[in-house]
């Protein structure tokens, strides 16, 4: 099985199960979604696999970007507080391998699931989380156009409005309020969340490989070229607001955990 240095590969019988180790928080970047992309499509080749759950150590499912790390602070420096994230582009590239992988994902999100992690979390086919956990798409909290896909899978899930509602607002979303809205599939005690991720991953994986196979398929035909589309768009807003000064008031406001001084320029 292949080693990878920021994620945990485990097979339960039939379900995969991937785990993000970099706790507590979790930030995300393209070597870690290049992994999860990698892993799942090892799980794709692996005929006794016929779904994964995918989890986190810490304290969140994954927080995002990491605006507050030294790689960062250098860049802003230099005047791109998003450099330390890697290349937007590729980091897209990857993120779309993850719609194109062919079998169930559930998402165990235990915790904060912000930014680009909430990306992650509705990339997965079904989300189980608890009441401690937050879902965030705070982009515009940072002067900043979602990502990740998120203008496509988000309304998907949960209505256009409430997209809306969520980008607007940046607001955090319960995980009580994530089950009532659609954004999550069950809400449990979060000592449970785990388990109850891997319960329904192994409830999946008790039907047939090849139904699953072919109705999921069926199910999300398209939706990793409407994602591609999407990001495409995402990109050229994301490149856009970078250079202004909104956004760079944005990075540092969320880092000094204060209201962003915004000036619309």
């Amino acid at each position: 099985m292949t080693h990878f240095p920021d994620i945990g590969v485990e097979i339960h019988g039939h379900v995969g199960l991937i785990e993000i180790r970099r706790p507590p928080l979790n930030f995300f970047d393209i070597a870690l979604i290049n992994q999860i992309a990698d892993a799942l499509e090892g799980f794709d080749r692996d005929i006794e696999i016929r779904a994964s759950v995918l989890a986190a150590q810490g304290k969140a499912f994954c927080a995002g970007a990491n605006f507050g790390d030294p790689a960062r602070q250098a860049q802003e420096a230099k005047g791109d507080p998003a450099d330390s994230l890697g290349p937007i582009n590729h980091l897209y590239m990857q993120a779309v391998r993850i719609f194109r992988c062919k079998k169930p994902v559930v998402a165990a999100v235990h915790g904060a699931a912000i930014g680009g992690g909430l990306g992650l979390a509705v990339s997965a086919d079904f989300r189980v989380t608890c009441p401690e956990a937050r879902f965030s798409a705070n982009f515009t909290k940072l002067g900043f156009h979602p990502g990740f896909g998120l203008t496509v899978t988000l309304p998907e899930l949960v209505g256009k409005n409430n997209a809306e509602l969520m980008f607007y607002t940046s607001r955090r979303v319960t995980g009580e309020e994530a089950l009532k809205m659609g954004l999550a599939n069950e809400c449990v005690p979060q000592d449970q969340v785990r388990n109850a991720a891997m319960k329904l991953a192994a409830e999946i994986a008790e039907c047939s490989p090849l139904g699953l196979l072919s109705t999921r398929a069926t199910m999300r035909a398209g939706l990793a070229d409407r994602v591609m589309a999407a990001t495409e768009h995402e990109l050229a807003e994301q490149t856009r607001l970078r250079a202004t000064e909104d956004f760079k008031e944005g990075v540092k406001a969320t880092e000094e955990r204060r209201f962003a001084n915004f000036k619309g320029r």
